[in-house]
């Protein structure tokens, strides 16, 4: 969930509701996420994704700074448009999935942005509509989700469409919210700064599970702590220059030369994709733009055997 800052709106009109949902489209088209739900309200947004190679942190900066600079602009305005982090909870799949689904699309019901459940049936903001069919978006996932209730379309979605309607009545839902077990990824010094006020509690990530899926979430997270993926940077870019055959000094800057694309996208698919590492240093390094390594990175995906042979770490 993200929320404006000070609960202020972060969307005025449609015209800023369709530019958040194009971005989300964006990345959800390139294959770096899949999006089951989502919502949109005058002040707050909710999604439920599943993340696939790139991190999570990565694509959220990607979606909502480029989301506030088009805002900003467009609205003639200055400084930060989001309260703090988003709040993000990892979700154990089952039983929470389908429960998310439609709590998370009735939000424009209990808001009272809409005022019935036929008005929520036509809302386009929100993933409802293309689940039960008013609304058309093909990179949203409704296929994984209708499966779960038939075989075939039609009667998936009336089975769906009758499943949200019976959690109306249900109102808000704080068992959804996460925390229940208050555990979270930054381990039992988070736990103590959750307790601590309000702020660290929006700031925190948080799972929603039980016990035995919320331990295994920590210990791969404290895992991943302890062992550095990859590569330093600088021999990184060394051995990808070496393997295309170029100088490492001819990478910085905007150079179109296909061997200087190449570099770059192998170095972008690693240090961003494969390893998780920051992209906002790697554009550092090399001056460019963040969102164009991004892309690169993107693109460097289809020689990822390549990449790792020339990189030496699998």
């Amino acid at each position: 969930m993200v929320r404006g800052i000070e609960r202020r709106t972060i969307f005025r009109d449609d015209v800023d509701r369709a530019d958040f949902r194009t971005r989300l489209a964006a990345l959800s088209g390139s294959g770096l996420w899949s999006v089951y739900a989502w919502a949109l309200l005058p002040n707050h947004a909710h999604l439920l994704l599943r993340t696939h190679t790139r991190p999570l942190a990565q694509l959220m900066r990607s979606l909502l700074t480029g989301y506030a600079g088009s805002f900003n602009r467009r609205h003639r305005r200055v400084g930060h448009l989001f309260q703090n982090r988003y709040k993000s909870i990892v979700v154990e799949e089952e039983p929470y999935l389908l429960e998310l689904v439609r709590y998370l699309h009735l939000n424009p019901l209990r808001a009272g942005v809409v005022d019935s459940f036929q008005a929520l049936d036509r809302y386009p903001w929100s993933g409802h509509a293309a689940l039960v069919g008013t609304q058309a978006y093909p990179w949203q996932n409704t296929d994984e989700i209708l499966s779960c209730f038939a075989s075939r379309r039609g009667r998936a979605r009336a089975a769906y469409r009758i499943f949200v309607k019976d959690g109306a009545p249900q109102g808000r839902r704080p068992e959804l919210q996460g925390g229940g077990l208050i555990r979270s990824h930054g381990g039992w010094d988070a736990v103590q700064a959750l307790r601590r006020g309000r702020e660290a509690y929006l700031g925190d990530e948080r799972v929603l599970g039980g016990s035995e899926f919320v331990e295994r979430v920590r210990q791969e997270k404290e895992a991943q702590q302890r062992v550095p993926q990859g590569l330093p940077l600088e021999k990184l870019i060394q051995r990808v220059c070496l393997h295309v055959g170029i100088r490492a000094d001819a990478l910085p800057g905007g150079g179109r030369k296909p061997a200087v694309c190449r570099a770059r996208q192998g170095i972008a698919y690693l240090w961003i994709e494969a390893w998780g590492r920051s992209g906002h240093a790697l554009a550092v390094r090399l001056g460019v733009r963040p969102q164009s390594l991004y892309a690169a990175a993107v693109r460097g995906r289809e020689d990822e055997k390549e990449w790792k042979r020339a990189s030496g770490v699998n």
